[in-house]
């Protein structure tokens, strides 16, 4: 999860940036690791609901509505779909008895390392 907690804070900077191609290459390796999750770790004995179940359920609606804004090029529409994101996730940690790990927005500093503007 250390890996999608790095693929959902440079999401966020590259859609604050406007940086729409940077954004839809860490949407794209988000997914992955969702799929990853269920893939590797669908069923973890001990949990109240398995992740094979809910990753799709809980994730999916709003990957596809950051895929839109992401391909609109919608400021708006993304910070709400990444607001919607998080909340999927934190209710998904919730759900397998792993409300200790909330997400929220990252706040600035975590990548100093990296320029989000877009290329010119």
């Amino acid at each position: 999860m250390t890996l999608t907690q790095m693929r959902h804070a440079k999401l966020w900077y590259a859609g604050e940036a406007h940086n729409w191609p940077l954004a839809a290459y860490e949407l794209d390796e988000l997914r992955e690791g969702f799929d990853d999750v269920v893939a590797f770790h669908g069923e973890q004995p001990g949990l109240p609901l398995p992740p094979a179940g809910l990753v799709p359920v809980m994730m999916e609606p709003p990957l596809a509505s950051l895929r839109a804004a992401i391909d609109q090029q919608d400021p708006a529409a993304f910070e709400q779909s990444f607001d919607a994101l998080t909340a999927g996730c934190n209710n998904c940690h919730q759900a397998s008895d792993h409300g200790f790990n909330v997400v929220r927005r990252p706040q600035p500093g975590w990548f100093g390392n990296q320029d989000f503007t877009p290329a010119r």
